[in-house]
């Protein structure tokens, strides 16, 4: 079998791949002509009648692609080569497509208009997602768990507040996109180079027509404003914009999945795992976190293209160059469809989120005798030994259980050291009241409580 294109083949879904399917492309294309025309109709162009333009609208989506990929091949213009497939199924305005105008009108107004339909695509998948997190921290965000800095042991948390840390990025990354929706501009009608020239010259020198075409045919694209200055094509300092946020979520699930993949080895936390599923080929017993390893993978990707969308804009010799166009018609859909790809695995995982909360408390038990030391030395102080020497005697024997569990692979047993030690003073009982996890997670429960409640509020 020949190669196949990875991504539209594993990692995209049936709506992203319509979005930027060759007949949707070529769709919005129409859409755009059919704009122009209205508009020009609209502003008393004499050349362009509603005949004209009842024409183009009724055949929208009677499109002949063996047609067009003949006149590609004979021209090396696919835009031109649309022009004249749609002219061949409307005769009466074949004149008049495309009137004013250079290829990049199409092209750029569509990359924008299909853009900014995937950005909302995008957005559904992220409210999903955060609803799927809201979730999971209401049920965990009283679930003690050991903290991890460096990922050495730390100061106790939540396994809910935990969670909070990757709803908060998402949340920032969903503000990120509603931003891009409402803010996104239309190339709109600027010309060959972004003067409005040929269209001041079809209106006979009145600017004020050339100006409100532009607007026209921006509002009926489905944008509020059209960029003011552009040169052939729109800046693309707005791609850059657009794929930062795809990136921004793509490293959003990377930490998280990275996460998951240290947590699963501790086995505090785990991704789901089929009754099918094979982990290894050679080691049966073997449940790797596939999924997570595949986010980080692709969203690796989504982060690198990055640099494309930097390099294509610095590279826009003076008024246009075409280098930007092979790799941005490669980078934009692809960067789309593993962005909704990564956050659809992603909600998978949350969905099926495995939490051991034995093996987590388990965990913590061995750890909480060595994080209470403070707790310990006041509490012995108060039954009257004395604090240096209480601290020494701590030392002495935190040291020798640490060699204890390092060396000889034993379990942690601080608290019956320090109960037999007369220089504490204090009983095993109550050393084991000074280790109540809840004692050590601070505003755990509070902080998640109370993100929740804003969470709820910003995705209304």
């Amino acid at each position: 079998m020949n190669y196949t294109d990875i991504i539209t083949e594993k990692y995209s879904s049936d709506g992203m791949r319509t979005l930027f399917s060759e007949r949707n492309i070529v769709r919005t294309y129409r859409l755009c002509w059919i704009a122009l025309a209205e508009g020009e109709n609209e502003l008393g162009l004499k050349q362009v009648t509603r005949e004209m333009v009842a024409e183009l609208k009724k055949n929208l989506d009677n499109i002949d692609f063996t047609l067009a990929k003949k006149k590609e091949a004979e021209t090396q213009h696919d835009i031109v080569a649309q022009i004249h497939a749609y002219g061949e199924v409307c005769p009466k305005a074949k004149g008049i497509i495309h009137l004013g105008e250079t290829s990049q009108f199409v092209k750029c107004n569509t990359d924008l208009i299909i853009q900014k339909q995937a950005l909302l695509l995008i957005k559904r998948k992220l409210q999903d997602l955060l609803q799927l997190l809201a979730a999971k921290i209401s049920s965990y965000k009283a679930t003690p768990t050991l903290g991890f800095t460096h990922f050495q042991s730390a100061q106790p948390t939540t396994i809910g507040r935990r969670l909070c840390i990757y709803a908060q990025d998402f949340l920032s990354d969903l503000e990120d996109i509603d931003t891009l929706i409402d803010t996104i501009k239309a190339r709109g009608v600027k010309g060959t180079t972004g003067t409005q020239a040929t269209f001041l010259t079809l209106f006979g020198g009145n600017h004020n027509k050339v100006k409100k075409l532009d607007q026209i045919v921006a509002k009926k694209l489905g944008f509020k404003e059209s960029y003011q200055i552009t040169t052939q094509t729109y800046t693309r300092k707005q791609d850059i914009k657009i794929h930062s946020a795809l990136a921004s979520i793509s490293a959003t699930a990377k930490k998280f999945a990275t996460d998951i993949r240290l947590l699963s080895n501790l086995k505090i936390m785990e991704e789901p795992f089929g009754e099918k599923q094979v982990g290894s080929s050679a080691m049966p017993y073997k449940q790797n976190p596939m999924r997570s390893e595949r986010i980080c993978s692709l969203s690796r990707k989504v982060m690198n293209n990055l640099a494309d969308f930097y390099d294509t804009y610095a590279e826009q010799w003076l008024e246009r160059s075409l280098d930007d166009s092979a790799i941005r018609r490669i980078d934009i859909p692809e960067n789309f469809m593993l962005t909704e790809y990564i956050i659809s695995l992603l909600a998978e995982i949350v969905s099926g989120l495995v939490v051991n909360e034995n093996i987590s408390a388990r965990l913590l038990e061995n750890e909480l005798p060595f994080m209470a030391s403070e707790e310990i030395i006041i509490a012995a102080v108060k039954k009257g030994s004395d604090r240096q020497v209480v601290h020494e005697a701590i030392k002495e024997h935190a040291v020798a259980v640490t060699k204890r569990i390092k060396l000889d692979g034993k379990d942690n047993d601080l608290l019956e050291r320090l109960a037999s030690d007369p220089r504490i003073r204090l009983t095993k009982k109550e050393l084991e009241r000074l280790l109540d996890p809840t004692v050590f997670i601070g505003r755990s429960i509070e902080q998640a409580e109370e993100f929740l409640k804003g969470l709820k509020k910003s995705t209304r």
